[in-house]
């Protein structure tokens, strides 16, 4: 470790070192001296997405294919992942809302002045444009986002496409239904069989989940509807997911999901030799599909 100092200086910081060294300015002329020079205060760039993957670009191209061909068909595609955790009680939330007096909240969001920590699992269905929030209290784990997945295709997407023996799942390529963790899949292939589903999943390359539908057609949607108010009870939140809505005709249902759900479950080899799972040739670790065993395995764990 070097002995190397990096001080932050302020313009009158700067003021009084050029007044040590002979030179008279104010705060205001060091800061047009500046600006002059070509400085200015500047919050950091989020630009860099890490390491350049050589099938980034591939990987697009391939999931835009494929919305374009379930699309053609009339076939179910579903835009998940999972929201921001909020603490449901009487905490501060960003924002502001027209209202005659502001809510008064907690002046610290302790955990244990919560009545629950709420975990938003968001799926967005981009044929349709409508939206469905499954709100759990538990950990946000791979058995929580096929339990999501299989509550949005019995309350909404087989009334939607009756007919549909397809469905694609855009993800992102981390958390719980990223493209490493093996329970993810082991899950959707008891979905795959229990509905008769063949289940095509894209996971969007690392950096790139800004790209998924979910976040910018309905997660940010969210975000503005509940803006400044805080999310006292599940009832309120619930109802403040319910009222989105957006001029292009955007609906969101919610629901509360009770129940635990147990962290680091391991999935062995010999059950994923069990799975009936297909690697797409293009990017197979972010493409593959999923198929409906026989029978014998209409198992739904």
């Amino acid at each position: 470790m070097s002995q190397d100092k990096f001080v932050r200086r302020s313009l009158r910081q700067l003021s009084d070192e050029l007044a040590a060294l002979g030179h008279e300015a104010c705060p205001t002329t060091v800061a047009n001296l500046l600006r002059g020079l070509g400085y200015n205060l500047r919050v950091n760039r989020k630009r860099i997405t890490g390491p350049y993957h050589p099938d980034r670009d591939r990987q697009f191209r391939y999931i835009e294919a494929l919305i374009e061909d379930f699309q053609s068909q009339g076939l179910p595609i579903v835009s998940v992942d999972t929201k921001k955790k909020e603490l449901v009680g009487n905490f501060a939330n960003g924002g502001a809302v027209w209202v005659e007096e502001p809510f008064e909240a907690n002046a610290h969001d302790f955990v244990s002045d919560a009545v629950c920590r709420a975990v938003p699992y968001g799926l967005y269905d981009l044929l349709a444009n409508k939206g469905h929030v499954v709100v759990g209290t538990s950990a946000d784990t791979p058995d929580f986002a096929v339990d999501a997945v299989s509550r949005w295709w019995v309350r909404c997407g087989c009334k939607r496409y009756r007919e549909a023996e397809r469905l694609l799942i855009l993800a992102d390529s981390g958390g719980s239904n990223g493209c490493r963790p093996r329970l993810w899949k082991r899950r959707l292939q008891g979905l795959a069989d229990w509905y008769g589903l063949a289940v095509t999943v894209c996971h969007y390359p690392r950096g790139a989940s800004k790209w998924n539908p979910v976040e910018h057609r309905l997660f940010s949607q969210i975000s503005r509807n509940w803006a400044g108010v805080p999310l006292r009870t599940p009832a309120l939140m619930l109802a403040l997911l319910r009222g989105t809505r957006t001029e292009a005709g955007l609906e969101v249902t919610a629901e509360w999901l009770e129940g635990k759900y147990r962290r680091g479950v391991v999935v062995g080899d010999a059950e994923m030799a069990e799975l009936n799972i297909e690697h797409h040739s293009t990017c197979p670790q972010w493409n593959y599909t999923i198929k409906p065993r026989d029978a014998q395995w209409w198992n739904w764990n």
